[in-house]
């Protein structure tokens, strides 16, 4: 469970932050929610994008086959919580969520069907939190968010 404090604070933030520069209403809340989230997530993955990329080819369908795509991904998620978080074009950000989030679960699904044993790169190299069902649990808790979005 000590590996899980730094994920579980990064969550609690997240959470709380949209109640702190007062949203009130369940649909803002949940966008703040997603765009606090990502922007975070994103900042882990900068801090050492080379690092970042390496262990995210682990285990990543496309960065598996494309190198290239550990080094646009953070970018990709800073872009779509910048987006929740402006409230830039909603159905197109959370179209985009469920896209990229929905493919990393795939990934992530297929690395723990095989019983790979590897540090999950979501939160960066500067934080050791394993690969597991939690990682699947965060990319599709994106995915579920961004279809209530889409639907309410």
């Amino acid at each position: 469970m000590k590996r899980y404090l730094p994920l579980l604070i990064l969550i609690a933030l997240a959470a709380l932050l949209p109640l702190a520069v007062g949203v009130n209403d369940g649909r803002g809340w949940l966008m703040d929610f997603m765009g606090y989230f990502l922007v975070n997530f994103a900042m882990l993955k900068l801090f050492d994008l080379p690092g970042f990329a390496r262990g995210f080819a682990r285990y990543d369908l496309l960065a598996m086959r494309w190198n290239g795509w550990g080094f646009i991904y953070p970018f990709l998620e800073l872009a779509l919580g910048f987006s929740s978080l402006s409230r830039w074009n909603p159905d197109v950000t959370q179209i985009a969520m469920i896209a990229l989030m929905g493919f990393g679960a795939v990934g992530v699904f297929t690395a723990l069907k095989k019983g790979l044993n590897l540090n999950c790169a979501c939160m960066g190299t500067s934080l050791n939190v394993p690969l597991s069902t939690v990682a699947i649990v965060e990319d599709l808790g994106m995915v579920i968010l961004a279809v209530v979005l889409l639907l309410s």
